[in-house]
């Protein structure tokens, strides 16, 4: 279990003990903090240390103001590595320095001793504590920071050259313009505020005995901010690698590109960010070059962390992380000068998939079968689509449970990097079996499953045209629920959650129909006339036919679907080379 050091102290205790060497680490992300933040820390300062604009209304000895937490562990050079407070801490030794540095307007004693408790928490202090004022309590490795070389230099001199044209070097000018205005018109009162801030100013250090720790502490704490990912973690580690071989320039503008395509492909997930998922999909690929199918998987910093990170010095690692994030892009955009219409129709129903295993097994077969120009040949690439959907959709209905796929996925992954074609063969199903398991199952709107085989169903009809990816779809009762009520019948309640009632729709066409008889449902289907003209009808196919076809959708019609779609779903089962037999 980590052992965690927390004790609040004030911004004199924290900054000034002996154990405070501070390092904010390379994986970091640049300084970020503009004017406005350091205006909003200013007027929260000035209030709390002179209230109502007078300092005999502070309590010295109980007023106290919050600061938030700092979360460290003491890497192997001895220096507190930042993980959290990054911008407090710069923002704050910023600010100090700039009222150390007007300080000197003013030599009275209580003005020299600020100094003093000032100096101790920039510098280094001897035994006497006196300042070492070429050792500075914080140090900056931010690997694509190239300005923290102007940080480093205004603490340490207290000046900004003209050329300054940092974050640092702006806050830093606005904190002395703040501190020249409050010199005249609060003369006597100078001394206060920054001693104020020293002695009542509170932050919570929390130091963890691990990095793992240190970042675990700050996702749970951190509800403002964005937590830094193993992305971070590893484009600091590229940038490094690339910088040495004189491709700073290079590297910095690849990735930027990488993560504009990744920001726009995938999501944002509690789990980790786009570039996170990126490299995911691209560890699955690795994985299966190396031949493991072992189905607990490591994190994916010790995956990438292993030999000093050699997976990400690797010379063709950006290549193909470049090639996967084009090519999912070119998936969620729908690209029709990359994929033909057929295979976006099976790319829209993998979207719907009841699990995100699709993805991995596609990037793997993507990743070992793109041609020299970065594209798939169009006949087997269909073919492996139409059978790892029709596969994963069987298998999460004969075998629930979160991790039941990988076993499959995995060894058909590392099939595919040698060649192989993705078969299943070992994993087959019996048609007596999975038909009982298909009549068993209860398809639930809240089970991803559910609209997984309606997507899935959609498409069985070729003149079904491609679907939007951005277009939100609902789970819709051609038979109304509250029809149950009305013509209540023995055996309605049961039939009434069937597959065979049940398809997809357009959210903004679902709102309307939900409750509304068949006739009613069809007219809105097909899109009908209104006083601002035509509403648009459903793009969703059957539904359409339904709607020209039938007077009615009664009980009996949901049977006789139910059955069309097991039966379907079967077939392509087996034309898919998947039933045992």
């Amino acid at each position: 279990m980590s052992k965690l050091n927390i004790d609040q102290k004030t911004v004199i205790e924290l900054f000034s003990d002996k154990r405070s060497d501070f390092l904010i680490p390379d994986y970091q992300r640049p300084y970020a903090w503009s004017e406005s933040e350091c205006q909003t820390l200013w007027d929260d300062l000035f209030a709390f240390a002179i209230p109502d604009n007078n300092i005999e209304h502070f309590n010295d000895d109980s007023d106290e103001y919050y600061l938030g937490p700092i979360v460290t562990f003491e890497n192997r050079q001895g220096k507190q590595e930042v993980i959290d407070g990054q911008q407090r801490l710069t923002t704050l030794l910023l600010l100090l320095r700039a009222f150390y540095e007007r300080s000197f307007n003013q030599e009275d004693q209580q003005t020299k001793k600020m100094r003093e408790m000032i100096e101790q928490c920039i510098w280094k202090t001897n035994a006497f504590k006196e300042a070492n004022k070429n050792a500075l309590k914080i140090d900056s490795e931010v690997a694509t920071d190239e300005d923290k070389g102007e940080f480093l230099e205004i603490l340490k001199s207290g000046q900004v050259d003209d050329g300054f044209k940092s974050r640092y070097a702006e806050n830093y000018r606005f904190f002395e313009k703040k501190i020249d205005a409050f010199l005249s018109n609060y003369p006597s009162y100078f001394r206060y505020l920054p001693v104020r801030i020293l002695n009542n100013c509170i932050l919570l250090p929390i130091e963890a005995d691990n990095q793992d720790s240190a970042l675990q502490i700050f996702s749970t704490l951190n509800d403002r901010g964005k937590p830094l990912s193993d992305a971070d973690i590893f484009k600091a580690q590229c940038y490094k690698h690339y910088a040495a071989m004189g491709l700073k320039d290079v590297f910095i503008e690849r990735w930027k590109r990488l993560e504009e395509f990744a920001s726009s492909t995938f999501k944002e997930s509690v789990g980790g960010s786009p570039m996170d998922e990126l490299f995911t999909r691209y560890m699955y690929y690795l994985r299966a070059i190396q031949g493991n199918t072992n189905t607990s998987t490591e994190g994916l910093r010790k995956f990438y962390e292993r030999d000093n990170y050699r997976i990400l010095k690797a010379e063709q690692t950006l290549d193909d992380l470049e090639a996967l994030a084009d090519f999912w892009s070119d998936v969620r955009t729908q690209n029709k000068e990359r994929f033909s219409d057929k295979i976006l129709r099976r790319l829209f129903v993998l979207d719907h998939a009841p699990n995100g295993m699709w993805t991995y097994l596609t990037s793997v077969y993507f990743l070992h079968h793109r041609q020299p120009d970065g594209l798939l040949e169009e006949a087997p690439f269909f073919q492996f689509l139409k059978r790892i959907t029709a596969f994963i959709w069987a298998y999460t209905l004969t075998n629930p449970g979160v991790n039941a796929l990988r076993t499959p996925a995995f060894q058909e992954m590392v099939q595919t990097v040698r060649g192989a074609e993705v078969t299943f063969v070992n994993f087959r199903f019996e048609r007596e079996n999975f038909v009982s398991v298909y009549n068993n199952y209860r398809f639930h709107n809240q089970r991803q499953i559910t609209k997984s085989m309606l997507a899935w169903w959609a498409f069985q009809f070729d003149e079904q045209e491609l679907l939007d990816l951005g277009c939100s779809f609902h789970i819709e009762h051609i038979y109304a629920r509250n029809r149950v009520e009305a013509q209540p019948s023995s055996t309605i309640q049961q039939r009434i959650e069937l597959l065979g009632n049940k398809s997809l729709l357009e959210q903004r066409i679902n709102i309307r129909v939900s409750d509304y008889r068949f006739a009613d449902k069809a007219a809105l289907y097909k899109g009908r006339q209104t006083r601002k003209g035509k509403a648009n009808g459903t793009r969703i196919y059957e539904l359409l036919e339904m709607a020209d076809q039938l007077l009615d959708f009664s009980e009996d019609d949901i049977v006789r679907r139910n059955e069309r779609i097991l039966n379907g779903f079967v077939d392509y089962l087996d034309r898919c080379g998947l039933l045992k037999g």
